[in-house]
């Protein structure tokens, strides 16, 4: 396995990271089998590790603790914080109040003293980023935290955190996490510019794009998959379908699995550090890590370039950020005695 730097932090991490969102009750539940699967992942070289508080509600991060126990020092372990982890409605977001906690809880549940990559699971609005980032800092400051990150933030937003953080002195997102994949382009635009123009590091999610880069979401087809079951309703968008029955004989003329074309041509963009894989079992890691040698030639990028446009994607991806709609009328509407020209 190679290896990449992570931004600028110095630390270095394997190009495939391994994510947990599938250990525990909303994927795998059996914990033996979902350690088994870590250590075969770490055994072959990964040594980025992504989880989140809200996997399963902190089930990942337990699996996530007893599998590093006697190896947390050989791994890059980054966790997510923002999204509910309970009724009272303090017990969410990115203000000081619930990152100290969230930090404290998942410190407990990985089992560790200290998170290498401490990241903001979506965009705030109602914390200002300052508050935000000055609770991250001290969070640093203290040890228990390494580096700081972002997860799916507009670019505005990517930009706005690194003003802030250099105007006030505070450490500053030293990566982001979008949604990248070959049905996903939308990031090449102007997310993926500004990452490397800030000297961040991307570690990109679904890069299969939710499974429909297996091969096993085929147009005309009812799939029986382990996603399907939660009703995506892009996982049987016509656009996207499409392009997979496009891209599946590309795939073979290539002498490629679908799955390790659509790994490859994430890897292979300038702007990604790491691309995380989300193996719900053994097979699906075994799938993946057997592609890790593979590099796309320019006839084939330029092949799939025709397929999905770069900087597009080819349909909205509902689970990942969008800038919040104007549904306020004030918001969008001078007052009435103000809307003419004269």
């Amino acid at each position: 396995m190679k290896y990449r730097t992570l931004g600028r932090t110095g630390m270095k991490v394997s190009p495939y990271c391994l994510g947990a969102m599938m250990f525990g009750a909303m994927g795998n539940p059996d914990h033996d089998e979902s350690v088994r699967i870590i250590h075969t992942a770490l055994d072959a070289g990964i040594n980025f590790v992504d989880t989140a508080d809200m996997y399963s509600r902190g089930e990942s991060e337990e699996i996530v603790g007893k599998a590093l126990q006697g190896r947390r020092d050989d791994v890059v372990l980054a966790t997510k914080a923002f999204n509910p982890m309970g009724d009272d409605p303090n017990m969410r977001g990115s203000s000081r109040r619930w990152l100290v906690r969230a930090v404290e809880d998942s410190l407990r549940r990985l089992q560790t003293d200290h998170i290498d990559l401490y990241q903001v699971h979506r965009p705030d609005p109602d914390t200002d980023v300052e508050e935000t980032l000055s609770a991250l800092s001290d969070l640093v400051h203290s040890g228990k935290v390494r580096a700081i990150g972002s997860s799916t933030f507009p670019a505005s937003e990517i930009v706005e955190a690194q003003w802030v953080a250099e105007r006030r002195g505070l450490e500053r997102f030293r990566t982001e996490q979008p949604p990248y994949s070959i049905l996903d382009r939308g990031i090449e635009r102007d997310i993926l510019p500004t990452i490397e123009r800030h000297g961040m590091g991307a570690l990109v999610w679904s890069p299969l794009s939710g499974g429909m880069l297996t091969g096993r979401y085929r147009r005309g087809q009812d799939p029986d998959t382990h996603r399907a079951q939660y009703g995506f309703a892009h996982m049987r968008d016509e656009r996207r379908l499409d392009a997979v029955e496009q891209l599946i004989p590309l795939a073979e003329k290539a002498g490629l699995p679908l799955t390790h074309l659509a790994m490859a041509f994430v890897l292979a963009h300038p702007g990604v550090t790491s691309a995380i894989i989300g193996p719900r079992t053994m097979a699906q890691l075994d799938d993946v890590l057997a592609g890790a040698e593979v590099s796309l030639d320019d006839e084939v990028l330029d092949r799939i370039d025709e397929i999905v446009a770069p900087g597009t994607d080819a349909s909205p991806l509902p689970h990942a950020y969008g800038t919040p709609p104007l549904a306020e009328p004030r918001l969008r509407r001078r007052p009435g005695t103000e809307r003419s020209a004269a």
